[in-house]
């Protein structure tokens, strides 16, 4: 009889945990301990990279000289031969001295980080694109995440229907391969705008709090994307 009856304890544990399994939306595979971990990790590899950047700046680069080129990087960030002054890339130990690093584990769908001078995000600097660094399809749990540590109080939107092309950016922050910061492709002007309306208020001034980091979604591919600005202008 009590043999029966753990049996039954471990059916059920395992019943339970194959609902759990299924109930989660496609893409989430790690639970919420495991997710708080993972968006303290993206926090703090951003807040890394913006030091970075702003360690190039205070040596006298410009904010066009910055470069993200490293052997593990995409192609369309520059060639690393080609640079006879690594001191403007991020990820030379001559100059930021960041880490290149994957995203962590579960957090999106395995797409490298992306850096894009092509969105001014709410509160940050002029009307100008910002330089940011982009986490590409995330997952909804890391986003709501991410979003509360950030306090906003819902998912904010980049809206509209137009992919990049030429020198317009688009209508999403995550612009793709075309937009990636390098020699030939800088910042755009003008810029994409999100949806300030859409991002949380500041309840004394009714205007828009400043934003340097949140996940949007958005319209033009359904997907949430993470971003922190490592450059405001």
């Amino acid at each position: 009889m009590l043999f029966i009856i753990l049996l039954a304890v471990v059916l059920i544990g395992l019943l339970t945990a194959a609902i759990q399994s299924t109930s989660r939306p496609e893409g989430s595979n790690i639970d919420a301990e495991t997710l708080v971990i993972r968006a303290s990790e993206v926090q703090q590899y951003a807040g890394e990279l913006e030091r970075a950047v702003r360690f190039i700046m205070e040596n006298g680069k410009s904010e066009s000289d910055i470069r993200f080129s490293h052997p593990n990087a995409n192609a369309d960030y520059d060639n690393l031969s080609a640079d006879a002054d690594p001191s403007d890339q991020v990820f030379s130990p001559s100059g930021g001295a960041a880490a290149y690093r994957s995203p962590p584990a579960g957090v999106n769908d395995g797409s490298s980080w992306e850096f894009y001078g092509g969105t001014a995000m709410p509160g940050m600097g002029s009307s100008a694109a910002d330089l940011i660094a982009v986490l590409p399809n995330v997952t909804p749990e890391f986003c709501e995440r991410i979003n509360i540590l950030n306090g906003q109080n819902a998912t904010p939107t980049d809206t509209g229907g137009s992919a990049a092309s030429g020198a317009n950016p688009g209508d999403c922050l995550n612009i793709g391969a075309l937009g990636r910061f390098s020699a030939s492709q800088k910042f755009y002007t003008p810029a994409n705008t999100v949806d300030v309306s859409s991002f949380a208020q500041d309840s004394n001034t009714g205007a828009v709090r400043a934003a340097p980091q949140a996940c949007v979604q958005c319209t033009l591919d359904s997907k949430w994307h993470f971003y922190h600005v490592l450059l405001a202008r």
